[in-house]
């Protein structure tokens, strides 16, 4: 193993999610062993970390597959690979500061972004078996994190502060990539962005301009002007459902919608169907939605004469491949995405983020990212939720 200039600790701070419940699950130590990189590894020293939906949804169980009340997670491998303790964390920036066997030590130093999947084999495009880093093994609400070589990507972009960086990671980014390219979605569609506000939301509105589609998001009347400059053609306000398909017409100029981006499900998914199917003879293309979430309920209840006879392609999205992430990562370093940064916090101090994700007022648009306290006055004060 090769070292960087400053000696690695022993033992490092980090959150530890101690079993399915609350936020008193999450224990914060100071006396966690530091990883040691292994073959094909690198150890990064994290400066920041991204927060996403799916550390609460993990942590409580939200993800079942058979019955309403299962309390469970990820197990698309056939077994569930979340154990207890577990550090969780997808969205991972720091800098390289030791290489394990195999790995060049001219890494080391580096500045980089990971690609938060655990991939079931070698496959360039397709992940059959979707698990990441913070779900089946350890992630970045620590100091140290040791990740596979070549899925710690460099991003040396010096406009890019730590925290843009992790809010750009792509437990966000290549879900909405995934979305789209699982849809087909081509230059010149128009495409309706549910829960535009969050993570995967903004980015689906940056991906769809950078691809020469045209973004409609869903979302509240007090987040318009910020989405609007984001990138979005238009915002429609997710009240008033009685009225929602007439208001999408309105804002396309009476066109049919080309493909939907369902992160809410529940009852909005039957309305985001009819902004597709109201005027078929004006379509070009089949009906297309990708659904990767459910914030609005787990459960929507659709007619299948709608799906069939309007033949309506539903697509499940969970994670993206290696090739997308690849992809995603020359943007970013093309600079043809920004980050989307609501506000850091010290990782001590995760508890509150958690609250505060939860309970998130209006004027919450993008990511929440959590920097070690050790980094805290270079890569999060700059970023830190205004009193």
């Amino acid at each position: 193993m090769a070292d960087a200039h400053a000696p690695v600790p022993a033992t490092m701070a980090a959150m530890l999610l101690t079993g399915h419940g609350d936020i008193d699950k999450l224990e914060y130590r100071e006396d966690v062993a530091t990883p040691t990189p292994g073959p094909g590894q690198v150890l990064v020293k994290v400066t920041a970390t991204a927060k996403n939906n799916t550390d609460r949804k993990a942590r409580e169980g939200l993800y079942p597959t058979k019955g309403r009340e299962e309390v469970t997670s990820f197990a698309m491998g056939g077994s569930p690979t979340l154990t207890f303790p577990r550090i969780q964390g997808a969205d991972i920036a720091g800098r390289v500061v030791a290489v394990g066997e195999g790995v060049e030590a001219s890494r080391i130093g580096e500045r980089g972004l990971l690609d938060f999947n655990l991939y079931p084999d070698a496959c360039c495009d397709i992940n059959l078996a979707p698990d990441y880093y913070g779900h089946g093994a350890d992630g970045g609400f620590a100091e140290y994190v040791a990740l596979p070589s070549e899925q710690f990507h460099h991003i040396p972009n010096p406009d890019l502060g730590d925290a843009e960086l992790a809010a750009m990671g792509m437990c966000s980014y290549q879900t909405a990539y995934h979305m789209m390219t699982a849809a087909n979605v081509r230059e010149g569609e128009r495409v309706l962005v549910s829960g535009a506000s969050g993570g995967v939301g903004t980015a689906l509105i940056q991906l769809c301009r950078v691809i020469g589609a045209v973004p409609y998001a869903v979302s509240q009347p007090d987040k318009a002007q910020a989405l609007l400059e984001l990138g979005a053609e238009a915002v429609i306000d997710r009240g008033d459902l009685d009225t929602f398909v007439a208001r999408v017409r309105k804002a396309t100029g009476g066109v049919p919608i080309d493909a939907v981006m369902d992160l809410v499900g529940g009852a909005m998914t039957d309305l985001f169907i009819d902004t597709m199917i109201s005027d078929m003879s004006a379509r070009e293309t089949y009906p297309r939605l990708s659904i990767a979430g459910a914030s609005g309920g787990n459960v929507s209840e659709i007619m299948w004469t709608r799906i069939y006879l309007y033949q309506v392609q539903i697509f499940g999205v969970s994670h993206g491949t290696r090739e997308e992430a690849a992809q995603l990562m020359a943007w970013i370093r093309e600079g043809k995405l920004s980050p989307v940064l609501h506000a850091t916090f010290k990782l001590s101090q995760l508890h509150e983020a958690e609250r505060y994700f939860v309970s998130r007022g209006s004027d919450y648009l993008g990511k929440i990212v959590i920097v070690p306290d050790a980094e805290w006055q270079a890569h999060g004060a700059p970023f830190a939720l205004a009193r």
